[in-house]
């Protein structure tokens, strides 16, 4: 009796486990696709910039440095950096956008620029991991000033691996739970220009764009929609009690300059690597964010 019993229990975990390989290949199978996935984006005809144009140079370094944040997935040195270093979610880091050997972008026209960092499209049309909902908004000015910047910088050589997706991170592209910013690309032209510098909620809310990944469309915060387990849900960024409703400005701009919360508590990642950028941010930057967020509607922390 002891052994049938035995023997019908290894069946059953024997078929739970057939079921469960199964369906992990069912969810493997349809990674693939998406990431396989031809996507086609509308096409700008825009000149690469002059090398020889120092103040797009300028401009460049200061977008990349405070305001878009390229080293926290690309590298202090823009020669590769780690997005996401997790056993279950996968290996995913931004690739060396130098000039150097092992660099990605050496043959890169405007359009390609456009379409990886405005759309999430690579070149050959397919899908990157790249959060590229962060930078829908970019202005083509704002983007012909980086790509000067980066095009300036020192060549490094050195190969960055591709992204890798663990089980977990192949599961979770499988049922829509890790977006693909080529998935949700803006279809209409991009503005020509950024708003004017000011203190302004209109500035604000360009400058703020960024933070939308995260934060969520309404900016109120709650689960990030990528990442590894470890990082915290995102603040609510809104006039709420549970968001920025009892911050000062001060308070505000400690946690961007200096990455520590209003209780004096530091900024966790993905935030702490975000503040290497904030913290390069003018004043006047600053007190736009802040300008647009107070404008906002108030609304409690996102639960879903």
């Amino acid at each position: 009796m002891k052994n049938r019993l035995l023997k019908r229990v290894g069946i059953g975990v024997g078929g739970l486990a057939a079921l469960g390989l199964a369906l992990f290949g069912a969810a493997s199978a349809k990674a693939s696709a998406r990431l396989g996935t031809v996507y086609e984006t509308h096409r700008i005809d825009l000149p690469l910039p002059p090398e020889s144009d120092t103040a797009a140079i300028a401009r460049g370094k200061h977008l990349v440095t405070a305001r878009y944040a390229c080293a926290a997935c690309h590298g202090e040195n823009l020669a590769g950096g780690v997005m996401i270093e997790d056993p279950a979610l996968g290996s995913v880091r931004g690739p060396n956008l130098t000039r150097g050997r092992g660099g990605v972008t050496a043959s890169y026209q405007m359009a390609d620029w456009d379409r990886i960092v405005r759309h999430g499209v690579k070149p050959d049309g397919k899908p990157t991991i790249m959060p590229s909902d962060d930078f829908f908004k970019m202005s083509d000015a704002e983007l012909s000033d980086i790509v000067a910047y980066i095009r300036s910088v020192p060549s490094v050589d050195g190969e960055v691996p591709a992204p890798s997706l663990g089980p977990v991170g192949k599961v979770l592209l499988a049922v829509g739970k890790l977006p693909l910013s080529a998935e949700r690309q803006p279809t209409g032209s991009h503005p020509a220009s950024p708003p004017a510098t000011a203190e302004s909620a209109a500035f604000g809310e360009h400058l703020t764009a960024t933070c939308l990944g995260c934060h969520r469309q309404n900016l109120a915060g709650g689960r990030i929609p990528f990442g590894p387990p470890s990082w915290p849900a995102a603040a609510n960024l809104t006039p709420h009690a549970e968001g920025l409703g009892t911050w000062s400005f001060e308070q505000f701009e400690q946690a961007v300059v200096q990455g520590v919360s209003k209780d004096g508590r530091k900024l966790l990642p993905p935030m702490a690597e975000v503040v290497q950028g904030t913290k390069n941010m003018s004043v006047t930057e600053r007190k736009a964010m802040w300008a647009y967020l107070q404008s906002l509607r108030a609304a409690p922390t996102n639960v879903d």
